[in-house]
């Protein structure tokens, strides 16, 4: 997947704010929504699982892509069974 395609599924795409999740901000997006996107959003998928960094969130480790200010992750079912792309703002701490 190109920067290109990437940038391109991103727009086209709805993204949610997690409600029920108010103290871990963040957003996801669901295939379904989109059904006429499913090649991209497995793409998508296969994109992160390749290009991304592996990274513990609450003892379970996930594999995390960033991309324009945004940190992209799923949580890990096989691509052809993953349902949902999850995103949060990266967060920049400065020093005191």
């Amino acid at each position: 997947m190109t920067i290109k395609n990437i940038e391109q599924y991103i727009e086209m795409v709805k993204w949610q704010f997690a409600k029920t999740m108010p103290k871990i901000p963040h957003e996801y997006t669901v295939k379904s929504w989109k059904p006429h996107l499913s090649i991209s959003f497995e793409h998508f998928v296969e994109h992160i699982r390749k290009n991304g960094y592996k990274e513990k969130f609450m003892k379970k480790e996930y594999t995390y892509f960033d991309f324009n200010g945004w940190k992209y992750w799923t949580m890990g079912d096989p691509i052809e069974e993953t349902t949902i792309i999850n995103r949060a703002r990266i967060v920049k701490w400065l020093p005191r």
